[in-house]
């Protein structure tokens, strides 16, 4: 199990790193397809994977990918109604075939899954972006190993005992704390690239401790859907780790937390 974990985990930060480092249309594209699977992860809890509402669903989710891709909408508010009105009249006019937490889950399903993961292209689209966006990734999956060491190691008193028995006080400081230092070291060797002063620096550490607490949050939300519907993991698509969701449940929440302080901070 481990071995198989462990290889697949290899395979997934290769696959992480071609599509960063190559950036543009076939990030947006891959994470257009990853997606698309976490939300049929998501829409499966709720059995309207393959229903009417599913596909609008998906149609809003891929409508707004392209619109990042080539812009043609005015406004993206215009999207959110348009989701909105097509659920509600498939909710209404296939009455009572849907219950109204499978609308609001297609509906949610949608920002959730698809807007928040895509802000990992828009942070690469930024002025260094090409640096900045390895932050969402330092927050996400280097928290979440260094809270699993240091948990390991120390961990005593549990955080969520009822959603997460594993996860501890001790392991949520030490990911932090690790993070922080991750994001120090980062920043001093690509100092010159990302054009960032020494205090600079310090301040992205800040904004990754903020970006490690909230990817913990998403990681405790995943989990929590699991528990309320009773399921292992959202999948079985990448081997020892579960489905699109079980992986990328931290990232989903740092992408925007990253996007919106790094935008701030470069503006």
């Amino acid at each position: 199990m481990f071995r198989t974990r462990l290889l697949s985990g290899i395979v997934l930060v290769i696959g992480a790193l071609a599509l960063i480092i190559t950036g543009g249309n076939i990030l947006l594209l891959g994470l257009a397809a990853i997606s698309m699977i976490g939300l049929y992860e998501l829409y499966r809890i709720f059995h309207i994977e393959r229903s009417l509402l599913g596909f609008v669903g998906y149609g809003a989710a891929a409508l707004y990918y392209l619109n990042l891709g080539i812009s043609f909408l005015p406004d993206i508010t215009l999207l959110v109604l348009g989701l909105l009105i097509l659920l509600m009249a498939v909710y209404v006019l296939s009455f009572p075939k849907y219950k109204a937490d499978q609308v609001f889950a297609g509906f949610i399903g949608v920002f959730y899954v698809s807007v928040m993961l895509s802000c990992v292209y828009q942070t690469r689209m930024l002025p260094a972006g090409a640096y900045i966006v390895w932050l969402i990734f330092l927050c996400s999956w280097g928290c979440d190993t260094c809270a699993y060491c240091v948990g390991v190691l120390i961990g005593k008193h549990k955080m969520a005992p009822k959603l997460s028995p594993k996860k501890s006080i001790e392991g949520a400081v030490g990911g932090i704390l690790g993070t922080v230092l991750l994001t120090i070291l980062y920043g001093f060797v690509f100092q010159k690239q990302m054009n960032l002063s020494s205090s600079h620096i310090f301040l992205l550490s800040g904004i990754t401790a903020i970006g490690a607490l909230i990817s913990m949050i998403g990681d405790l939300a995943a989990s929590a859907i699991k528990r309320n519907y009773e399921i292992k993991d959202y999948g079985t698509l990448i081997p020892g780790h579960g489905g699109i969701l079980d992986r990328f449940d931290s990232v989903i929440f740092t992408a925007p937390i990253i996007y919106y302080l790094a935008l701030f901070l470069i503006s």
